[in-house]
Formats: structure tokens, C-alpha cells, sequence
């Protein structure tokens, strides 16, 4: 039977940084994580030997015979298969720990813990219903989550359903899917402008050049040249001129942000 978890003091007070730590890490498990990962899970109720057969199963890896006796056997030998995986092999295992169906803990209370760590520790991951996905500073999370909410209409499932795997992209493990996140966004929120103003057949670009007014001026120019490099850099893609992490993650924030917009017009009206 799994002991109750406690808060511990800042949290029961609620005392937290006064200012949000940069995400300084993306592509990466650090060792500090990794022992964190450990700790927790034995503070939830796991044991070494359950946590070995996870490991293993995710790691493919064949349980060492040897090792019979849960501390300190066992529980140096999952320590090594975690301290020498590849980094993107300790989601995966944390994946799997989420979604173990065999596995009893509370998954919303360790969900948080592990969430925190990422907020307070600059990770760039987050736990969202089971699933590892890419985190963005809470300036992008806010532009996103308010576009997801308002697209959540049936009448704008296509464009959901484009953000959400622009989001998916970015979230790719060991490396993300740059050009389809800036694809996937603009795609959305074409969707959007069509819907708007019932070109359903037009491009974006189409659409900002022949409803002059849909975006304030200059603002339009803005959207223009973002379709403009959504074109360049995620559909007729260069040699060597691949686009970073950094401008998906903006166009994504630029689309979600003018989608919204434009919902919100439509529904002021």
C-alpha cells in the first residue's frame, strides 16, 4: 500500500521563484533528472524490481540474474540502465511508467511533481496526459493553450487538429520535426482564414493579399512575410538553410496567436 504524499512547505504556503526559470534544456535527460526520476518513483511506491522490469522492457535490455536482492542489487543495477541510456530513452521510460496500467500510484500528484521539476529545473518537456511533450516559456503556452481552447468548435477540427500535430512535431524525440511544426501551424491557421472569410480554396497568402482589412495594418505585412517564410523554410526547403528550433517554435506562436485573433473578431461580430 503506497504511504500518503505529503506537500512540502513551499508548496503548502505556496511559496515559488518569483520569476520563471529560461528553458535551457530540450534535447537532453542530465544526470540530475535522471537521479531525481528514481527517487520520486520509490517515493510513490515503486520497487527496484518493478522498476527493473520497465526499464528493461524499454531499454531492451535482459534483467541481470545475478542481481535478486532489491537494495542494493537491483537497485544499482536500474541506477546503470538510467545513468547510461541515451537521453530520449528517459522519457520513453517515463512514458511508460505513465501509461503502465499494472503500475498503481497517483499519476496526477507524480504528474505534477515531475512537471515542477521541468518548470523549476528550465526543461523544455512537460507531462501532458501521459505523454512527454515539448514546453514552451509561459508567454507561448498561454498563446497556445488559448488557440487550442477556441478551436476545440467541430468547426474548426481540421485547424485543431493541424495545431495539435505542429505541437506533436516540435515534441519529437531525439529530434524535432522543425519544417513539419512550421507547416503544420500556418496550416492551421489557414484554416482559420478561410473559415473567416469563406475562401475556402485560397492560400493564406491569397487570402491576406485579397481581404485587405481581415488584419490591421501593418500587422498584415507581418502575417505576410510569416507565410512568406513558412513557404521558404518549411515546404521548399534549401540545403543548408534548415530552420532552428527557435523560428518553429516562433511561427507556431505567431500562427496560434493570429488564429485567436481572428476567431475572436468572428465571435464579436
Amino acid at each position: 500500500m503506497n504511504k500518503k504524499i505529503v506537500d512540502n512547505f513551499s508548496k503548502r504556503y505556496r511559496y515559488k521563484n518569483a520569476e520563471e526559470v529560461e528553458i535551457t534544456i530540450r534535447e537532453d535527460a542530465p544526470q540530475e533528472f535522471r537521479a531525481f526520476l528514481i527517487e520520486l518513483l520509490y517515493e510513490f511506491g515503486f520497487t527496484p524490481s518493478r522498476l527493473r522490469k520497465i526499464f528493461c522492457l524499454v531499454l531492451r535490455q535482459v534483467p541481470d540474474e545475478g542481481n535478486w536482492s532489491e537494495y542494493p542489487n537491483i537497485d544499482g543495477e536500474i541506477r546503470g540502465l538510467l545513468r547510461d541510456c541515451e537521453w530520449f530513452k528517459v522519457y520513453d521510460i517515463l512514458e511508460k511508467i505513465l501509461q503502465d496500467d499494472r503500475s498503481h500510484f497517483n499519476r496526477d500528484k507524480f504528474t505534477t511533481e515531475v512537471n515542477n521539476f521541468f518548470i523549476e529545473e528550465g526543461y523544455g518537456w512537460k507531462i501532458n496526459q501521459s505523454l512527454i511533450e515539448m514546453r514552451g516559456d509561459r508567454s507561448f503556452e498561454l498563446i497556445v493553450k488559448s488557440a487550442s481552447d477556441k478551436l476545440a468548435d467541430d468547426q474548426y477540427s481540421t485547424a485543431s487538429k493541424e495545431l495539435y500535430q505542429a505541437l506533436k512535431d516540435l515534441s519529437r524525440r531525439p529530434s524535432s520535426d522543425i519544417t513539419g511544426a512550421i507547416q503544420h501551424s500556418m496550416a492551421s491557421l489557414e484554416c482559420v482564414a478561410r473559415e473567416i472569410t469563406g475562401d475556402r480554396k485560397a492560400t493564406l497568402g491569397e487570402i491576406m493579399s485579397k481581404h485587405k482589412g481581415l488584419i490591421p495594418a501593418p500587422l498584415d505585412e507581418a502575417v505576410t512575410k510569416a507565410w512568406g517564410f513558412a513557404s521558404e523554410y518549411g515546404r521548399h526547403i534549401r540545403e543548408g538553410r534548415e530552420p532552428a528550433f527557435q523560428d518553429a517554435e516562433l511561427i507556431v506562436g505567431i500562427c496560434s496567436s493570429i488564429g485567436s485573433y481572428l476567431l475572436g473578431l468572428k465571435k464579436a461580430k
